[in-house]
């Protein structure tokens, strides 16, 4: 996606690997995890650019035989980036996404990927990863975004509306597991979720941008008036997804029906409403982008009050404090994009500009909230 055409696709560096080698190395390590007659065949592995940028993600076929009956199938690989591809986080637990992964799917019926191995030995791939079935579906796309063209641009006004409710429920569903601090200990801490849930946004921003000398004057006064404003957050906690979009469920295309969901290396403890806020954040950062370009975009789609209604309707639970969670929501991922900016820029993908509050795309966006100027719905 560049300054002139939205449709076009950002090619992004997001590993150096050699793709044939790789191949060569997971049916070798295959060899060790499963019962073949003869050396397992890895063939097809991509990387696709469609998803997130935070991970190298690994698509494969694997064919072996087992007692003479042919066995293998479709796969996803993830793992963490090499340093060399400038990642946009500091540290990528993938054991921990592993451990919460399984627990989730122990506890609830959300349709997580299944999973198959978790392997800790660097010396495999040159970095831990994990294994999982590869499942069928379509997602929102971010790269580039759907509010420009696709099946979910093309979908009624009635179509979408399921779409945000298949999301809602998603979230609602996650937000049900009892215990989460039990369930979750990786994820738990002492005192309040939220604050550590936002000094970790602080430590981030500082390893990501400020430390290398790289301050964004418009983050800095975010999280000031953050501080400033901060919400009650005596209500009970619960797991908060982290990344929870449309762009992380897989819908079967034939029914419309959650296949799995996506992507749990923000998962945390904390607040409802990071998680409510999330979606309705991101899907204004992709149809600000779309006016910005005289396109209609899809104003109808993950609108706030549907949300809001949708989750109380779902939980029982009156979303509390909302603009607070979405100025947060704007913040954190301000930090995302400011980080990619930079990493664009080194890979010469992009180039630098003067005002360093440019680098949070969505720069106007997050001013109009500060200011209470956002017009929602």
């Amino acid at each position: 996606m560049s300054a002139d055409d939205p449709n076009q696709r950002w090619e992004l560096t997001v590993s150096d690997r050699d793709d044939a080698q790789l191949a060569e190395q997971l049916a070798a390590w295959l060899a060790t995890k499963v019962d073949a007659d003869d050396a397992p065949r890895v063939t097809s592995l991509t990387k696709p650019q469609a998803g997130g940028m935070s991970s190298t993600t690994l698509l494969f076929d694997a064919e072996w035989t087992e007692n003479g009956e042919p066995a293998g199938g479709a796969y996803v690989a993830r793992m963490p980036p090499e340093a060399s591809s400038f990642p946009v986080f500091e540290k990528y637990d993938l054991q921990a996404q592993y451990d919460i992964m399984a627990a989730v799917a122990e506890a609830t019926d959300i349709p997580v990927p299944p999973l198959c191995w978790m392997e800790n030995d660097a010396s495999i791939l040159g970095s831990p990863f994990l294994v999982m079935k590869r499942v069928s579906g379509r997602v929102a796309e971010d790269n580039p975004p759907y509010v420009f063209f696709g099946w979910v641009f093309d979908a009624t006004p009635e179509e979408r509306l399921e779409i945000t409710r298949k999301t809602v429920d998603v979230i609602a569903r996650v937000h049900s597991i009892d215990k989460p601090e039990e369930r979750f200990p990786m994820l738990h801490g002492e005192g309040s979720a939220l604050r550590r849930h936002f000094e970790a946004q602080k430590r981030w921003y500082d390893w990501a941008l400020a430390n290398d000398g790289f301050r964004i004057p418009l983050l800095e006064r975010t999280f000031e008036y953050l501080e400033a404003n901060w919400p009650d957050d005596s209500a009970p906690d619960v797991l908060s997804w982290g990344d929870a979009r449309p762009g992380n469920i897989m819908f079967f295309e034939e029914t419309g029906d959650t296949s799995a969901v996506l992507d749990w290396e923000m998962a945390a403890i904390g607040p409802r409403e990071l998680d409510v806020a999330w979606p309705i954040l991101i899907h204004r950062f992709f149809q600000d982008i779309a006016t910005t370009f005289d396109q209609p975009g899809l104003p109808d789609f993950l609108r706030r009050s549907d949300i809001e209604k949708l989750y109380e309707e779902a939980t029982g639970h009156a979303v509390r404090d909302l603009d607070w969670y979405l100025t947060y929501a704007a913040l954190r991922h301000g930090i995302v994009m400011a980080r990619i900016k930079r990493r664009m820029i080194h890979f010469g993908e992009d180039t630098d500009t003067a005002d360093r509050d440019d680098y949070v795309m969505h720069r106007k966006l997050l001013e109009a909230l500060l200011d209470g100027t956002y017009a929602w719905d």
